[in-house]
């Protein structure tokens, strides 16, 4: 028996619950305890009339926010798919680390406005105040950025991450600021600390956003070279052409692969053996784990995607 039309097969994605349920517990932890350092933050920063701390309270909230919409995603993406959601809800920390990185896009512009009108209107700040209530948020984001890395390393969570070594970083720099205002008696300082949080909070809400725009406009993911894909497969015997090639990603580490195979006409069970090899290299090579291969052994006339076969000559 020769395999004359299109041959297909998928490989269904794996799933790993464990990490889920030790994310989510991280998630809900890390809730509590930003939400209770806000609160601190707010309080110290009317008390000291520091800006770089209001701007740490705003930083922080937008923090509470990705931590709140990382364990409703960590949560969506734990639910099975069905007949109207095919692929279930992985894309849902996608979306959730979109929000957040916008969110902070705009927290920094409205630090950068409140930072230039202190310019020109300098307040008296309480150095020392400032500096107690930095340290106490170095250790807690800290702490927190250590456990959500050690978590998982999906988009969703990297997003809340960044937003965590942020805060650690910023709230470090106001501990000197505090110092310098106290050693100076210059209260520009901190107001030149906001715009270096708000540029802080600006940088490191790009990346996340061009790699969160790329998984949902259906992008190569980010690491992936469609060359090499293309090298490793027809490197396989028996293969002899490969085209109409697509690699997207359903979550930040889910990713799919759909692909029109040319191969010499044989047996089905020829074929298959051709197409186990496929899959299990592209899962060992590059962690493609959900595959759509179309084997075929006729010639494929189509400028974008496969909708005409025609046989070879001497066929």
């Amino acid at each position: 028996m020769h395999a004359h039309g299109a041959h297909g097969y998928s490989h269904g994605p794996g799933h790993s619950h464990g990490h889920a349920h030790a994310t989510s517990r991280v998630l809900r932890i890390s809730l509590g305890v930003t939400a209770v350092y806000i609160a601190l933050l707010v309080v110290a920063g009317i008390r000291a009339h520091s800006l770089a701390l209001l701007s740490e309270a705003a930083h922080n909230l937008s923090d509470l926010l990705a931590l709140l919409l990382s364990l409703v995603a960590v949560y969506l993406e734990g639910r099975p798919p069905s007949a109207t959601k095919t692929y279930g809800y992985r894309r849902a920390g996608v979306l959730a680390a979109l929000v957040n990185s916008a969110s902070l896009v705009l927290v920094s512009f409205l630090i950068f406005f409140e930072a230039f009108r202190r310019v020109q209107h300098p307040e008296h700040v309480r150095a020392g105040l400032m500096m107690w209530v930095a340290a106490a948020g170095v250790v807690m984001n800290g702490a927190i950025a250590l456990l959500l890395w050690r978590s998982g390393n999906d988009v969703n969570v990297r997003s809340a991450v960044l937003h965590e070594v942020g805060d650690t970083v910023s709230t470090a720099a106001v501990i000197f600021g505090g110092w310098a205002i106290l050693w100076t008696g210059q209260y520009w300082i901190d107001s030149a600390l906001s715009f270096g949080i708000g540029a802080l909070i600006l940088w490191s809400s790009f990346g996340i956003l061009r790699e969160t725009l790329n998984i949902l406009l259906e992008g190569t993911p980010r690491g992936m070279n469609l060359d090499e894909i293309e090298r490793a497969v027809r490197a396989i015997a028996g293969v002899s052409d490969v085209h109409d090639l697509h690699v997207w990603s359903i979550g930040s580490e889910n990713h799919a692969l759909s692909a029109h195979v040319k191969i010499s006409d044989m047996q089905t069970s020829e074929s298959d053996a051709i197409l186990r090899e496929i899959n299990e290299k592209l899962g060992r090579s590059f962690g493609i784990q959900h595959t759509t291969i179309q084997l075929e052994h006729e010639v494929c006339e189509t400028a974008h995607a496969c909708v005409i076969a025609v046989r070879e000559e001497g066929r």
